[in-house]
C-alpha cells in the first residue's frame, strides 16, 4: 500500500509537470496577450514597462522557469485582472464558496442518484424504472444553466419562494446553525441534477448486471430475504463500476461551475475559469490547470484505494507474475 502511494504521487508530480508544460506552451501560443490595445489603449511606454514587471519581456523558456520556480513554493503570482492581490489569496478566498456548492452537490446528487438507481434496478421493467430512466436520460441532456433558469421562473419570478441568486455561504452560521440558508437551494439543484441522472443509470446498469450473477441466484436458493440479497450481496459487487463514475464527478464539481455561478450571482472560483482565458491572466491560468490536474489525480488514487476497500480481492500496486 505504502509503495503504491509513492508511485501515484511520483506519477503525479510528472503529470503536472506535463501539464504546466504543454498550458505554458498553447497560451502562448494563442494569439493576443494580457494587456493588448483591444484591453485599453497603453502609451508603447507604459506597455514595455508592464511587460518588463511582469517578466512578459523574457524568452518563453524563461518566463516558464521563473514561474515554476515559484510555483513549487506555492507562489503562482500576481492574476493580471485583480493586481492588488495575489493568485493563491484570490484561489483560497473564491475555492471556498464553490466548494461549499460542490459538497452540498455531491451529498445531493450521490444521495439521490444511488438510491434511484437502486430502486429502479430493484423495480426492473416497470413503470418506476421507466420514469428514473426517462428522468436520468433527461438530467444528463438539458444543460444545468436551462435547469436553473426553469428553477428561477417557478420558483422565483412565478412563487416568489425562494431567491433568485446570491450566497450567502461565506456566513459561518448557514454550515452549522440550526437553519438552512435559503439562497443555497436552487444554485445546488441546478447544480446536482446532471450528475444526478448520470449516477442514477450506472447504479442501475451495475445492479441489474451483478443480479444475472450466479452467486445472486444462490442467495436466493438458500432463502435469505430480498433485502439480505440487495444489500449484501448485490449493492456490494455493484459498487466497483459505481465507484469509478463518482470518483470521476467530484473534480467536476467541486471547482465549479461558470453557468451556475454566474446565474446565480455566487462569487466562486468558476467564473475564473472564463475570465482568466478571454484576459489572457497567464498566472491564474496555470494556476487552475495544476489544480484541476493535482484534483484529477488525487482522486483517481483515492479510487483505486477504494477498491481495495470494496473487494478485498483487489490489491493495490499488485503486478501480476
Amino acid at each position: 500500500m505504502l509503495r503504491f502511494l509513492l508511485e501515484r504521487m511520483i506519477s503525479l508530480v510528472f503529470v503536472l509537470f506535463a501539464v504546466s508544460i504543454i498550458v505554458f506552451i498553447i497560451m502562448h501560443s494563442v494569439p493576443g496577450g494580457p494587456f493588448d490595445e483591444d484591453k485599453g489603449r497603453l502609451p508603447p511606454e507604459a506597455k514595455a514597462n508592464i511587460m518588463r514587471k511582469y517578466g512578459l519581456d523574457k524568452p518563453m523558456y524563461v518566463q516558464y522557469f521563473n514561474y515554476m520556480k515559484h510555483a513549487v513554493r506555492f507562489d503562482f503570482g500576481i492574476p493580471y485582472q485583480q493586481p492588488t492581490t495575489t493568485v493563491a489569496a484570490l484561489i483560497k478566498k473564491t475555492w471556498f464558496i464553490t466548494m461549499q456548492v460542490g459538497l452540498l452537490t455531491i451529498l445531493v446528487a450521490f444521495g439521490l442518484g444511488i438510491t434511484l438507481g437502486m430502486l429502479a434496478a430493484r423495480h426492473q421493467n416497470t413503470w418506476i424504472d421507466n420514469v428514473v430512466t426517462f428522468g436520468s436520460s433527461l438530467g444528463v441532456t438539458v444543460p444545468n444553466f436551462v435547469v436553473a433558469l426553469w428553477l428561477i421562473l417557478f420558483f422565483t419570478v412565478a412563487r416568489n419562494w425562494l431567491p433568485m441568486g446570491g450566497w450567502s455561504g461565506n456566513n459561518s452560521s448557514c454550515l452549522i446553525g440550526n437553519y438552512f440558508c435559503n439562497d443555497w437551494i436552487l444554485p445546488v439543484i441546478a447544480y446536482a441534477v446532471a450528475p444526478m441522472a448520470i449516477i442514477a443509470r450506472y447504479t442501475r446498469s451495475s445492479i441489474v448486471n451483478v443480479k444475472r450473477a450466479d452467486f445472486v441466484r444462490t442467495a436466493k436458493a438458500k432463502g435469505l430475504s430480498e433485502r439480505v440479497v440487495m444489500n449484501k450481496h448485490i449493492f456490494r459487487n455493484a459498487q466497483i463500476p459505481m465507484v469509478t463514475v463518482l470518483g470521476t464527478e467530484i473534480p467536476n464539481l467541486i471547482t465549479g461551475s461558470i453557468f451556475i455561478e454566474s446565474i446565480f450571482r455566487i462569487n466562486g472560483l468558476g467564473k475564473y475559469f472564463v475570465s482568466s482565458v478571454s484576459n489572457r491572466d497567464y498566472p491564474m491560468i496555470m494556476a487552475l490547470f495544476l489544480l484541476i490536474a493535482f484534483l484529477w489525480g488525487i482522486t483517481y488514487m483515492l479510487t483505486d484505494l477504494a477498491y481495495a476497500l470494496i473487494d478485498p480481492r483487489i490489491k493495490v500496486g499488485a503486478k501480476s507474475s
